[in-house]
This record gives structure tokens, C-alpha cells and sequence, in this order.
């Protein structure tokens, strides 16, 4: 009920917004202004993918529409986790409940960029896809910048559909994967294929994480195992005031509430499920470190994935732990790239990894991670988070990544830059739907290569430019 009051405490916010704009409200950007981007999204969580690909979407804003024409503001939950992200954005608080705050700062601005990799989906939270569509929705309103920016789509739940097709049917999406598409256009959304924007992050240098491996015992020869585990069944949160009031008053649901009225999905079915899945990750693991001389870490992309990689650890014996919560995207990347394979259920622990060539295979909840290994041609090296034979069907695909590293590494770069390209060409999307909107802001002139379309790149990426060039 709570997340059905959200969603339509929202629509309402939208409707009044259409009506304010029709009968003269609102402030649309002029000439000579600069122009007032909100990056609505899902930060300050300590979230490093989230994070990642927002301080990319930044930078690529920047360099397209020009740094000086542009006045960028970022919604955070926490400023003490997002502090020195982002740049010179403004960071702006967002509450849990956040239609009020959505209906005051929206409006503030000439234009939203949404940044939620999973925008649209009930998987994770409605609540999460609901602000989503409401930030868009309500720039929409007033005929400002509305733009969805490396999308994913996937089963919402039909009130929500009903949202995203009645309100985002006058903004651009781009998605990241052509699945993501066709769950949209069949609401009557306008979209462009685009791709995830974590690809040009540039973290710390290797140096630095291989510095944090030694430092936590690893000899500086063994290959190194890096294993990003999650707890895949406490999705969806849903809000309730009901359980938050017992909470209060009680202690009831402590385990599975996240924070204020939203709640993890729990019960016994969720604790065996997960255990199941520790079980035969860990397990694996172990097996395969008895095969081979590997050194084994566990990272936590995501704060809340810290219990997931301290049960697996306790299970290997004490394995070093390195989690979001102690370290920042940039120093937490650089250990991901000093490693030389791994082993994922965070589809951005995998993306960030893999301009750093590391051989990577998945464990997937939903279809981001599939539809990342049916991109790169690596469809063996993936399983399913509850696949019952999770144990044995890891051990080889382990095997595999150690003895196949250099052809699994030669299929990611290619995908890399695959997708560098893909995401120039959403930046020149992302031009021309502002010169369609705002015909007189300063847009760059003359000729320009794709690379004009990127962020700036480290030398790293330019050697992976010129080695998959022809590919």
C-alpha cells in the first residue's frame, strides 16, 4: 500500500505540474543562461556502480555541452558518502520520502538527466523506479530536458508501467541494451540504444590497488581471485509504514529493514535461498584455491554486499574483505583491476573491471549480467544466482578463467571498445536532443572524431583503442 501511495502521490505532483505549466508557470532557460541539469539517481549509498556511472555521465556532459555553459546539481542520500564525487555538481540531500522533495527541485532546473542503471524495473524497489519516472516525468511537464541516460527496462509492476507509459512518453531514454528497448517501446516511450557509462571511469592507478593486495598478505605473484558476492533474495524493498511503526516500537523486523519505511523481502524461504547460494559459492571457491595456487579476496561494490563477503571469507578461512563502506570508487576500482579474475554477481563489478582486461565471470540475479556475457560471446561463463548445482557448475568455469585468461581477456577488450563507441554515439544523441530543445544554447562547432563524444580517456583506454581498433 505504501508503495501505491507513493506512486500516486507522484502523479499527482506531475499532474499539477502539467497544469501549473499550462497556465504560464514555470522557468524555462533563456539564452545566455546557464543551463541547469538535475542528475536524479540512486547516490550517496556507497553504491560504487551507481556512483561510477554518474561521475562519468558528468564528465561526458561536460566535455559535450561545455563545462562553462552548465550548472550541474546531483541527488546524494548521504553527502559524507558521496563527498569528493562528482566534481564541482552541486550535491543535493534526497530524502526517503521524496515526492516533496521532487516537487521543489525539479522545477529548479531546465532539465533532468535520470542516472538509475535499473530505471525501470520492479526488481529492486518500485519505490526507486517511481522516482525515476517522477523526475523525468515532472521536467517533461514543463517542455524542459528530460532525458533517461544508459537505461535498463525490465517487468514493472502495472501501475508502475502505467506510470512510465503515460508520463515518459515525452522523454528521450537511452538504453543500455536493445531487451531494455523493446520493454519501452511497447509502453510508447521514445528511446535511442546507448550503454552503460562506467566505462571510461578512471579509477586510482593498478599501482595502488596492488599495493592493498600485498598489504593484506597476497606474495605479489599468485594469480589473485576476486569474488563480489550479494545477497540476491532480500529484493525487492518495499515501503511499509506498518512494519516501520512495529519497528519503532518493537524492534520487529530489524534484519530486514534498510532504513526508515523501506524493507527488505524476508522470511525463512529468503535465509535458505541465500545460504544455498553462499553455500555453493564458497564452496567453489575453496575447491578450486585447493587446485590452485590463488590468492582470494572478497569486494563489496555495494555497502550492503559487506555481509555476503564476510560469511563467504569466514567460510575460506579469514580471506581479506574490502567493502565500499572503508574504501572510495576510485581506490576500490584500482583493486578490482590489480586482480586477474573474478567472479561477480554485481554487474558493475564486472564493467569495472574489464577495461583493466580481468577475466570475469557472473552470477546473475536478472538479465544485466546475462545480457552483458551474450555481448561479449562468454555465455559459458555465466550461471544463475539459485541454480541448485551452483557448487559444481562453478569449479570448471573457475578452471576456466584460469587456464583461457588470455582469449577471455581479448573478447572483453573488443567489448570495451564496442561500447566506448556506443557511448559516444549516445553523447551525440544527448546533443542533439538539447540543440532540438534549446536550438540557441552553444553547442561545439566544426568537425569532430566519435572520440569528441567521450570523457576525457587515461592511456589505458587509448592502448585498448588502438589494439581493438580494427575489431
Amino acid at each position: 500500500m505504501m508503495d501505491f501511495a507513493l506512486e500516486a502521490w507522484v502523479s499527482l505532483l506531475i499532474e499539477r505540474a502539467k497544469l501549473r505549466w499550462m497556465l504560464g508557470g514555470g522557468t524555462p532557460w533563456r539564452p545566455g543562461e546557464k543551463l541547469k541539469l538535475l542528475f536524479a539517481g540512486y547516490n550517496g549509498t556507497r553504491n560504487t556502480g551507481s556512483d561510477v556511472r554518474v561521475e562519468e555521465m558528468m564528465r561526458q556532459v561536460r566535455r559535450i555541452l561545455g563545462a562553462e555553459n552548465l550548472e550541474l546539481s546531483v541527488m546524494s542520500q548521504n553527502f559524507e558518502y558521496s563527498r569528493g564525487y562528482f566534481g564541482d555538481a552541486r550535491q543535493v540531500h534526497l530524502p526517503d520520502i521524496f515526492p516533496p522533495f521532487l516537487g521543489r527541485e525539479v522545477p529548479r532546473h531546465h532539465g533532468v538527466i535520470a542516472c538509475e542503471g535499473s530505471m525501470f524495473k520492479s526488481k529492486f524497489a518500485n519505490a526507486l523506479a517511481t522516482m525515476m519516472i517522477g523526475s523525468l516525468a515532472l521536467a517533461a511537464a514543463e517542455n524542459k530536458l528530460s532525458v533517461g541516460y544508459g537505461a535498463e527496462a525490465g517487468y514493472m509492476d502495472p501501475m508502475l508501467a502505467r506510470m512510465c507509459r503515460r508520463y515518459c512518453r515525452d522523454s528521450l531514454i537511452i538504453t543500455r541494451n536493445e531487451e531494455s528497448r523493446q520493454v519501452l517501446r511497447e509502453l510508447g516511450v521514445p528511446t535511442e540504444e546507448g550503454t552503460d557509462t562506467a566505462w571510461t571511469f578512471e579509477p586510482h592507478p593498478v599501482e595502488y590497488g596492488r599495493k592493498v593486495l600485498r598489504d593484506h598478505g597476497w606474495n605479489g605473484t599468485s594469480p589473485v581471485l576476486v569474488v563480489c558476492p550479494i545477497n540476491p533474495f532480500f529484493w525487492p524493498v518495499t515501503a511499509s509504514v506498518g512494519k516501520y511503526l512495529l519497528h519503532a516500537l518493537t524492534g520487529a523486523y530489524r534484519e530486514s529493514h534498510y532504513r526508515t519505511v523501506y524493507f527488505h523481502n524476508s522470511g525463512p524461504g529468503v535465509d535458505a535461498a541465500y545460504q544455498r547460494y553462499l553455500g555453493g559459492l564458497g564452496n567453489a571457491v575453496q575447491a578450486f584455491r585447493q587446485r590452485r595456487d590463488v590468492f582470494v579476496v572478497l569486494t563489496a561494490t555495494e555497502r550492503l554486499d559487506t555481509d555476503a563477503c564476510r560469511r563467504i571469507s569466514q567460510r575460506l578461512g579469514g580471506a581479506p574483505v574490502f567493502s565500499s563502506h572503508d574504501y572510495d570508487m576510485y581506490q576500490l576500482v584500482s583493486i578490482l583491476r590489480a586482480c586477474h579474475m573474478m567472479v561477480s554477481s554485481r554487474y558493475h563489478g564486472i564493467v569495472t573491471s574489464m577495461p583493466g582486461l580481468v577475466p570475469s565471470a557472473g552470477i546473475t540475479m536478472d538479465e544485466r549480467i546475462r545480457n552483458l556475457m551474450r555481448e561479449r560471446g562468454h555465455p559459458d561463463l555465466l550461471l544463475e544466482v539459485d541454480d541448485p548445482d551452483l557448487e559444481s557448475k562453478l569449479l570448471p568455469i573457475l578452471e576456466t578463467l584460469y587456464r583461457e585468461r588470455e582469449r577471455i581477456a581479448a573478447g572483453i577488450g573488443d567489448t570495451v571498445v564496442r561500447n566506448l563507441r556506443m557511448m559516444a554515439r549516445m553523447g551525440m544523441y544527448l546533443e542533439q536532443h538539447v540543440h532540438t530543445l534549446y536550438p540557441d544554447f552553444p553547442l561545439r562547432r566544426g568537425v569532430r572524431s566519435w572520440e569528441d563524444y567521450l570523457p576525457p580517456i587515461n592511456s589505458q583506454l587509448g592502448e585498448l583503442l588502438e589494439a581493438y581498433a580494427a575489431a
